[in-house]
């Protein structure tokens, strides 16, 4: 996982970029949680969900949001997050040129602010939203969501209500064109403590199943 420098709107940013094998292996951007709260690229869903991609075959990016260890500029409420993460990704699309495809992940505050990065950038493809805090911030932008993708959270999360959840889940599964998965891991925290595997194997699962890559998986 060698570190990069990217060059962020408010100084340099910090990330870990780790290359897929093939020519045009697709590209995946990974957000972590809530800066103020401690939370960094190295958070352990963030780093679960970065290698369950990189096992397959994904060039993977997790980065820093400014302030965060040594990423430079200090934390701006969401908006200066949101073009951290553009950044980022423009970063990432720049290595990788002949792609095949463009997902985002993110846990927490940072699948909420890779929900809206989805909304800006019509060459992702694909999503996954853990925990996403739903009846906290306004996911209200996502009409219509662009693509489809998967919502994950614990029936035991202490910070965003599951039915809050349910209630963004239902209204995104209204829209036509697009497939919403959602999974409730029984018994899980809102930071999967001691769950942190079975998040990784069902978000696999699911990226199997959407990339027809069971079976094909890289090692290591």
């Amino acid at each position: 996982m060698p570190e990069v420098i990217i060059n962020g709107p408010e100084g340099r940013l910090e990330g870990r970029y780790t290359h897929g094998k093939a020519a045009n292996a697709p590209i995946a951007l990974f957000l972590h949680p809530h800066p103020v709260h401690g939370g960094t690229m190295n958070n352990k869903v963030v780093y679960e969900l970065y290698h369950t991609f990189a096992k397959r075959g994904f060039s993977c990016l997790r980065f820093n949001f400014r302030g965060v260890g040594r990423s430079q500029g200090e934390y701006a409420r969401g908006e200066g997050e949101l073009s951290d993460a553009a950044s980022a990704l423009d970063w990432l699309q720049t290595y990788n040129e002949n792609a095949s495809g463009c997902w985002i992940a993110g846990f927490s505050f940072g699948a909420w602010i890779a929900m809206q990065l989805l909304m800006r950038r019509p060459e992702i493809v694909g999503f996954v939203s853990v925990a996403p805090p739903a009846g906290k911030e306004d996911f209200s932008f996502l009409a219509p969501c662009p693509s489809s993708g998967l919502i994950v959270n614990g029936s035991a999360d202490q910070h965003y209500a599951p039915e809050q959840t349910q209630k963004l889940v239902d209204k995104l599964r209204q829209q036509k064109g697009i497939t919403i998965g959602h999974q409730t891991i029984e018994g899980a925290n809102h930071f999967f403590t001691d769950r942190v595997s079975e998040l990784g194997e069902r978000v696999g699962a699911y990226v199997d199943e959407r990339t027809g890559a069971a079976g094909k998986r890289q090692t290591g």
